[in-house]
């Protein structure tokens, strides 16, 4: 820390009546953040959400001048990494990066959980939204939706689809896809985005549907065939690759978004002062061609529009979730 900032820090500390030792653990706007700012993302290296926040925290350390570290906490379908945050002191110094699998899926899906989107979580901005895509191994004989569902059709019950996890995102969209066609899928779970999309690469799954923001360096190199995009409009990353309402099922149309949260109770100053040099790195050309180049779409929210978008979201994948009966033990 530069001189200059500590005793900054410590002037703000005396003169609120507090103890030295205090200051690095909150703190006002003017002086957030005095030490390291920890991301935790619910996710395993490798995937959409990390990739991306990667990108960002890298300009949020050079913007703050403090260390911003990204925390993989993958397992139980995110549960372990947003619980930690949803337990963590509201003081700036945790964070939660997150997606729609644990925020607004999860909860219809497990009989319990140790949070509670809603009241656990202070929303500070949605940051990203990137297409989710059919994936299928190069050797499968189907370069098209329409050749998968014939090949589906004609062998039952065999073709393996993989997915991030029970509940996850990536499961429901293939169980939605399954419905939608008629096909008799057998799901495979995995621990996160990046074993289940190993496992499809080598050959022990034949099809995913999952974040393209993964997996576009395996599309490139042909390690990953994707067939389309669950989109309602072609992608200039893709401009090639038909979308499903174009093949047909208009209604297997998905959006894999980010966003970044805080625990229930952080200062609102501090809420304020995140989502502002957030929002401002996300406008420098580098980062936006960063994102963009892995298919992500920068969408900066306000804390109130993230809110909204949160409870709306919930509503939506509730009723999916009631359509294809899927639910967890736990």
């Amino acid at each position: 820390m530069e001189a200059s900032r500590y005793f900054a820090a410590c002037i703000s500390v005396l003169a609120a009546g507090t103890t030295l030792a205090q200051a690095p653990t909150g703190g006002s706007a003017t002086t957030y953040p005095v030490r390291p700012v920890r991301i935790v993302a619910p996710q395993s290296a490798g995937s959409g959400i990390d990739l991306s926040t990667r990108a960002m925290a890298q300009k949020l350390t050079e913007e703050w001048g403090q260390q911003v570290i990204v925390d993989n906490r993958p397992g139980a379908n995110g549960i372990l990494g947003v619980n930690q945050v949803a337990k963590a002191k509201p003081d700036g110094y945790t964070l939660l990066t997150s997606f729609a699998s644990v925020l607004v899926i999860n909860p219809h899906v497990y009989k319990t959980l140790p949070y509670d989107t809603l009241r656990d979580f202070s929303p500070i901005m949605q940051t990203v939204a990137a297409n989710m895509g059919l994936l299928v191994h190069p050797k499968l004989p189907a370069r098209s939706v329409k050749e998968l569902i014939a090949l589906a059709k004609a062998r039952p019950g065999e073709l393996m689809y993989a997915s991030n996890g029970v509940g996850n995102m990536t499961h429901l969209a293939a169980e939605l896809f399954a419905m939608e066609t008629g096909l008799k899928l057998l799901h495979v779970p995995y621990k996160g985005a990046t074993p289940a999309i190993q496992d499809l690469i080598g050959g022990q799954v034949a099809l995913l549907i999952a974040n393209t923001t993964g997996v576009e360096a395996h599309v490139e190199s042909g390690r990953l065939r994707l067939l389309a995009l669950c989109s309602e409009k072609r992608s200039s990353a893709h401009p090639d690759t038909p979308t499903m309402v174009e093949s047909g099922y208009p209604a297997v149309v998905l959006t894999a978004w980010g966003g970044f949260l805080a625990p229930a109770g952080t200062p609102q100053e501090i809420i304020a002062k995140v989502h502002r040099d957030t929002a401002r790195v996300l406008q420098q050309p580098e980062l936006r061609e960063r994102l963009s180049v892995i298919g992500n779409e920068i969408t900066v929210s306000t804390p109130e529009e993230f809110g909204a978008f949160l409870k709306s979201e919930l509503e939506k994948w509730g009723r999916v979730v009631t359509r294809t009966g899927i639910e967890h033990s736990q």
